[in-house]
């Protein structure tokens, strides 16, 4: 019988494939081997074309190792033999003899002539490509498609997609050329940079070795100077002690001749004439004696040199001796995305380059007038962030930024264009009067006049006030917003007519900056309340509070509310400056112009100067409307609707925010809340 290893099945076909290192792909291998593989017939045309450009020498496609030269071509198999491959796996025998074999430059001109071999199947060879599988990404056949293989694939036409593909190849291939272009350009930028460090470095160790030497000759300098000292001491000392040295031998002799005289004369035995002459001698060698006591004895001067050379600052700020970063800095970038602006407020945000290492100190932000004029600084300081109030409200400022340091000043910024809150469009329409009932709200009625409130018909509350006569009617307008930037009204009547209707075409044009008293600018001692609407003290002193939008043009009013009124207070109200003192009444100072009141009497003051006082005071619930009119420049008060005095203040100029100065027995609220339009 046969062994049991016989009658077993044989075993299954080991499976193996392989991975592409670059991609990662994996492909299994079946019983056909590297021939179940796809060829990459476009890396092979690609080469071909490499090789018939460069003309070299065509190589066998079998050798396994170093390829030889080619001998022939086969032009049926369309593969390039050497001699021994010829004779090894392309015999002159059997269906290979029917082969033409050609020269190898022969054959690739055939090959490049004769047309491209339409690409076959993988798995079936006698099929041609015709479709695209989306999820395996690769074409298949007709055959594929109906063995179910891709049954639940998304598969397209081979034509589109290869056309698809192609033109994606095309648009990647254009933005990775301009990637190679900047790359290039920034090849030559940093050769061009090499370079420029060269040449930097050489001027820079040329700078550096003459600053040294600059300083190696003011030291030379310097130490001739103090040896010039040294030597002036030096013969100083010598002269004093050379004149003493002749002093005192003067007086040595004359000491030693008066000893030598003595002696002789002690020597004599007259005593008569000894006698004679004693006394005086005798005082002589005294003087004498007492002439050497007198310090003749101490030098004049000591053999010491009482210099000493302070040299350890130098030797410290040779130690200390460095580099420093001595150049301009770099232009500021302005952060587009953080620049923005609200009403008549635009807020700029800028930066250093990335990478500038130059110290900076500072920065100056420069707008112009909002219509192209010159460019004015408006902040100095280290922030890289600022907000400037107090605009021109539908202008368009240019802004730019420099920075500095010690060194200089640099370049200024890109400009950057800023457009602040554009107005409200002009709105013309026409009421009939008597107005339909639904349009119209009856505000105050009385036998000479009626103030109307028009609810629905313009943005913003206003009010107008209807006062007939027998011979005419006019139309009064006041506007009762919190702080509308303009109103302007144009009014256009009919005859009277007792039977008629007056018609009016009421042209409005209101731009409305909406404000809120600001706490960031207020007295410590204020109370906000009601979104910061309402106002109060928690001092008996008074102290100021202003508005957060600053008016430089236009027609502007406001009215406040006395929501509390407590022991006759005298509040003030009007416009200030930003920088106006805050722990004073207002108009204390020259940063504003107010009014201030009681419960009797109102006075207008400025720089501490009282003027007009006028009769009629306010109470609790009471109104103060303020008339700030920069077209023409003036300054108007009310309370309760009615003017309070003449104008109060005339040839105003610049930037004014509205103000107010209380104490803790008053509270003051807004007179007029925001129209729906504007929340």
């Amino acid at each position: 019988p046969p062994p049991p290893s016989a009658l077993a099945p044989p075993p299954p076909p080991r499976s193996a494939c392989l991975t592409c290192p670059q991609c990662h792909r994996s492909l299994g291998l079946d019983e056909r081997g590297l021939r179940g593989f796809p060829r990459n017939r476009l890396l092979e045309a690609v080469i071909d074309r490499y090789q018939q450009g460069r003309a070299a020498a065509l190589r066998c496609q079998l050798c396994e190792k170093a390829p030889k030269e080619a001998a022939v071509m086969c032009e049926q198999c369309d593969v390039f033999y050497c001699e021994p491959c010829r004779l090894r796996c392309h015999p002159p025998r059997g269906p290979l003899a029917k082969h033409r074999l050609v020269p190898p430059a022969q054959g690739r001109v055939s090959r490049r002539l004769s047309p491209r071999k339409i690409s076959t199947c993988t798995d079936h060879e006698l099929e041609n490509h015709s479709m695209y599988c989306v999820q395996c990404k690769s074409p298949v056949c007709y055959q594929c498609l109906e063995e179910g293989k891709h049954s639940s694939h998304e598969v397209k036409a081979l034509g589109a997609m290869w056309k698809l593909h192609k033109s994606q190849l095309s648009q990647a291939l254009n933005g990775l050329s301009d990637r190679a272009k900047e790359a290039k350009e920034f090849l030559v930028q940093l050769r061009n940079m090499v370079q420029q460090i060269q040449e930097n470095s050489v001027e820079f160790e040329a700078c550096l070795v003459a600053q040294c030497d600059a300083l190696i000759d003011a030291l030379n300098r310097r130490k001739a100077q103090l040896l010039s000292r040294v030597n002036k001491e030096h013969e100083h000392k010598l002269k004093v002690v050379r004149d003493q040295i002749s002093h005192c031998t003067v007086k040595l002799r004359q000491t030693t001749g008066l000893m030598e005289y003595c002696l002789e004369v002690i020597k004599e035995n007259d005593p008569s004439g000894f006698l004679q002459i004693s006394d005086a001698l005798i005082r002589r060698v005294h003087l004498t004696e007492d002439q050497w006591g007198k310090g003749t004895l101490t030098p004049r001067m000591t053999t010491d040199f009482d210099l000493n050379l302070d040299n350890a600052p130098l030797l410290q700020s040779i130690h200390q001796l460095d580099f420093v970063q001595m150049k301009v800095p770099a232009p500021p970038i302005l952060q587009l995305e953080e620049c923005c602006t609200h009403n008549n407020s635009a807020t700029l945000s800028w930066k250093q380059p990335p990478l500038s290492t130059v110290q900076v100190e500072g920065y100056i932000l420069e707008l112009d007038d909002g219509n192209g004029g010159q460019f004015r600084e408006v902040y100095v300081g280290k922030e890289t962030m600022c907000t400037v109030d107090g605009l021109h409200f539908n202008s368009t400022y240019s802004a730019r930024v420099k920075a500095f340091n010690k060194t200089g000043v640099s370049p200024y910024s890109k400009t950057l264009v800023l457009q602040t809150s554009e107005e409200t469009q002009p709105e013309e329409q026409t009421l009939p009067f008597p107005v339909p009932l639904e349009r119209l709200q009856l505000r105050r009625m009385s036998p000479f006049s009626s103030t109307l409130n028009l609810q629905p018909s313009f943005p913003g509350r206003s009010y107008f006030e209807l006062r007939s006569s027998a011979h005419q009617l006019s139309l009064h307008s006041s506007l009762q917003s919190l702080n509308s930037a303009g109103c302007n009204f144009e009014t256009q009547g009919t005859p009277y007519s007792q039977l008629g209707k007056y018609i009016f075409d009421i042209k409005k044009m209101v731009a409305v900056a909406w404000f809120s008293f600001d706490p960031s600018s207020a007295h410590a001692d204020i109370i906000f309340s009601n979104d910061n609407l309402t106002v109060t003290c928690n001092s008996y002193d008074d102290r100021v509070v202003l508005g957060k939008t600053g008016f430089s043009k236009g027609l502007h009013y406001w009215e406040l509310s006395i929501d509390r009124y407590d022991n006759h207070p005298d509040p003030a109200f009007g416009v200030a400056r930003v920088d106006v003192l805050k722990d004073a009444m207002l108009g204390k100072d020259d940063k504003a112009w107010a009014m201030y009141v009681d419960n009797n009497r109102s006075w207008f003051m400025h720089n501490n100067s009282h003027t007009n006082r006028t009769e009629g005071g306010i109470t609790k619930g009471a109104t103060v409307g303020v008339l700030l009119d920069l077209t023409r420049r003036t300054l108007t008060f009310s309370i309760n609707e009615d003017q309070q005095g003449p104008v109060a203040f005339e040839n105003l100029e610049g930037l004014f925010f509205p103000a107010v100065s209380l104490n803790r027995n008053v509270q003051v609220g807004a007179g007029a809340v925001p129209p729906r339009s504007c929340c």
